[in-house]
């Protein structure tokens, strides 16, 4: 049921825009060593508006004292991380004082000692990302991209300053691939790769000083074995345990989990199964395991399974599922427990994501949220008495709490550095039996005004993925600015969707245009029953996926009065070649699949109005879906080009999502005019800077 956690910031933040925007956004966690300290990342708008910067903030694990901030940098500042000694790492591109000057630097590696001031530990050409650190020893790891060819030197012609700086003086972009993939959401790889680098904290910096270390590269010829890789090092620092991708034929690919020496650079696998795929690892406090999450690979007729599973760090037996048979989609890096006989994690549960403990002797699992929140970045305490986290909720945005580690209940929140906004609404749940007998549950977000006298429009939301569910806060989505608008918002988990067990899933694996449509359809139907909706005035919108089956929806019903399809496949015989990762897609759309789900063979039916959205540098599902649906639904109109009913929103510059403020803000002005013209008939009032 919805969170009853107080507010503090006022509902007019979802009536305005700009006021929403302006929203602090908390993300990650980071806890000290010995238990004392709890940092997290708090983005705000800059003073011009046009971008989020992250700021660094101290939340208080004990809860006695508010929220401090840390660190005030002109640039982002991410990826905290703490050393054994108290150290706060982190990465930023703030300028370097101790460094020559320059107009755009990379992100470096910094680090805030207990007291004092942050100094910058080193800088790499490429930039650092994701730092790594030991719990026994100085050792830390960075990943930094890296030109081919380049050496361990920092200038002269071998070197990656050296190589970045001639390819920029000759105007040379061009990348020459030699293999797949070559790109990755909306980033192209290459010419630069992902390298493992490390270094070792020297004890003592006098203030003000700059470190005297050298990176040490790990992997000088990588080529794409690191690209999003996940990784931790051992207790000691000894050897760096990471995922690493694995090329197969016919463009195939797959990822491994290896062992990486951080004496000599050494490679052991650890991990190899060519059925199954191996992610976010997390080695044991004793030094002796490796729990990770393990991804079957699909079929045409079998959707992927995910498994917490366990390794010896030492490579003496294959892992082993912890519990056989539990899925554990959506969650994070599994966190270990002090004494290395329990981990911790948050997975899907039937629109939540709680928490829960794992005995890795026997598989006993105990869910310590009671909640409906859905948590991430956990952290356990040095003593194992507490679990922190970020919770958010679908009505409520991200929060720093903390849970009992050894018994069920309800999360205590901590003093944090944004206020929660006062929700425009109330949420509540409703159900439905799909004709195969599964129930098919959603969230209804319903306007405070809504009632039988006033029964409020209905906005049916479909979620992307297509393997995920509505369980958390969403920044982009967020129905709550529909509510203020007077609109009741509905996010239904259909077939495919995660958290319901691997049955529920299945139900519409390869059958994209079946399940998920049907239940969508059957829960709307169930929430249309309240007297406190309007079964007249309803419209539909989904991203990606959701956008998929935004476009299957116009091309099978004409119920609704408007549909906004965002990043959407809509000939799928065309996304599945051109998306970033098609060896993954190619398992399950088969030439049948594609035949029996394809929107674009049911386009001629569309008579309902589509406001069409894409971002131009969206490399999982490119440009050319939202440009051929389009040129349909313009070729298909037979009357006046003037009065066209359709829109097309097109960002030249974002990607899948859209993630710079003012185009955030537009695309909500944008979204919500469409629906105002044909929802409640009001005359369409383009934005004020598209105009």
């Amino acid at each position: 049921m919805p969170d009853t956690t107080a507010s503090s910031a006022p509902s007019s933040a979802f009536a305005d825009l700009d006021a929403f925007t302006a929203l602090p956004r908390v993300s990650g966690l980071a806890l000290s060593h010995d238990g004392t300290r709890l940092v997290t990342t708090v983005a705000t708008l800059t003073p011009d508006r046009t971008r989020w910067r992250g700021a660094l903030w101290e939340v208080d694990p004990v809860g006695g004292r508010p929220a401090r901030r840390l660190t005030r940098g002109a640039a982002a500042e991410s990826s905290p991380v703490f050393t054994p000694d108290g150290t706060l790492l982190f990465t930023s591109a703030r300028p370097d004082p101790q460094a020559p000057a320059t107009d755009d630097p990379p992100a470096a590696l910094w680090a805030l000692p207990p007291t004092g001031e942050a100094r910058c530990v080193a800088a790499r050409p490429g930039g650092v990302c994701g730092p790594r650190t030991a719990r026994t020893s100085a050792a830390v790891v960075v990943a930094s991209p890296t030109l081919p060819g380049a050496d361990d030197s920092t200038e002269g012609p071998t070197s990656d300053a050296a190589r970045r700086e001639a390819r920029e003086d000759a105007k040379v972009s061009a990348v020459l691939h030699a293999g797949y993939p070559v790109r990755y959401w909306d980033a192209d790889l290459g010419p630069d790769e992902p390298r493992w680098l490390t270094l070792d904290l020297p004890a003592d910096t006098p203030a003000g000083a700059r470190d005297e270390v050298r990176w040490r590269d790990l992997t000088p010829a990588p080529g794409r074995r690191f690209d999003e890789a996940s990784a931790a090092l051992v207790p000691d620092g000894s050897a760096l345990v990471t995922t690493e991708n694995v090329a197969g034929p016919g463009g195939s690919q797959r990822t491994r989990l290896v062992v990486l020496d951080r004496a000599d650079g050494s490679v052991r696998a650890l991990a190899d199964d060519p059925g199954r795929e191996f992610t976010s690892p997390s080695v044991s406090p004793d030094g002796r395991w490796v729990a990770a999450v393990a991804e079957s690979l699909s079929t045409p007729t079998s959707p992927p399974t995910l498994r917490l599973v366990l390794v010896p760090l030492d490579g003496s037996a294959a892992p082993r599922d912890v519990v056989p048979g539990w899925e554990v989609w959506g969650t994070g890096t599994p966190q270990w427990g002090p004494g290395s006989d329990a981990l911790f994690l948050a997975v899907d549960d039937h629109g939540r994501a709680p928490v829960h403990r794992v005995d890795v002797a026997d598989g006993s699992v105990r869910r310590l949220s009671t909640d409906d929140g859905a948590y991430s970045d956990l952290q356990v305490a040095p003593d194992g008495t507490a679990v922190y986290a970020v919770r958010s909720a679908v009505d409520a945005p991200p929060a720093v709490v903390r849970l009992d580690a050894s018994r069920p209940g309800d999360p205590v929140v901590l003093p944090g550095p944004a206020p929660r906004p006062e929700l425009p609404g109330t949420l509540t749940e409703v159900s439905t039996t799909a004709a195969d007998g599964a129930e098919v549950r959603a969230w209804l977000c319903l306007p405070a005004d809504a009632g039988p006298e006033h029964p409020a429009p209905l906005l049916l939301w479909i979620h992307g993925g297509p393997l995920s569910s509505w369980n958390a806060w969403s920044w982009r989505w967020n129905p709550w600015l529909a509510v203020a608008r007077g609109y009741a918002v509905l996010l239904p988990d259909p077939g495919l969707s995660t958290g319901y067990g691997a049955q529920f899933l299945a139900r519409g694996w390869g059958a994209w245009g079946a399940e998920p449509y049907t239940d969508l359809m059957a829960v709307t139907d169930a929430a249309l029953e309240r007297d406190d909706l309007d079964p007249e005035r309803t419209a539909a919108m989904g991203g990606s996926f959701g956008g998929y089956v935004a476009n299957w929806v116009a091309g099978h019903t004409n119920r609704f009065r408007a549909i906004v399809t965002h990043a959407s496949l809509f000939a799928l015989e065309q996304f599945g070649a051109t998306t970033d990762a098609a060896h993954y897609w190619e398992r399950e759309m088969t030439p049948a699949m594609v035949a029996a789900n394809d929107p674009a063979a049911h386009a001629a039916n569309i008579v309902t109005p589509m406001l069409v959205i894409h971002g131009d540098k969206d490399y999982r599902v490119p440009v050319g879906e939202a440009l051929r649906l389009w040129w349909v639904l313009n070729r298909q109109w037979t009357g006046d080009p003037a009065d066209l009913p359709h829109r097309f929103l097109h960002f030249p510059d974002e990607n899948h999502w859209v993630l710079t403020p003012r185009h955030a803000v537009l695309w909500y002005e944008t979204v919500f005019a469409f629906l105002a013209a044909h929802v409640h008939g009001v005359p369409f009032r383009t934005p004020e800077l598209l105009r």
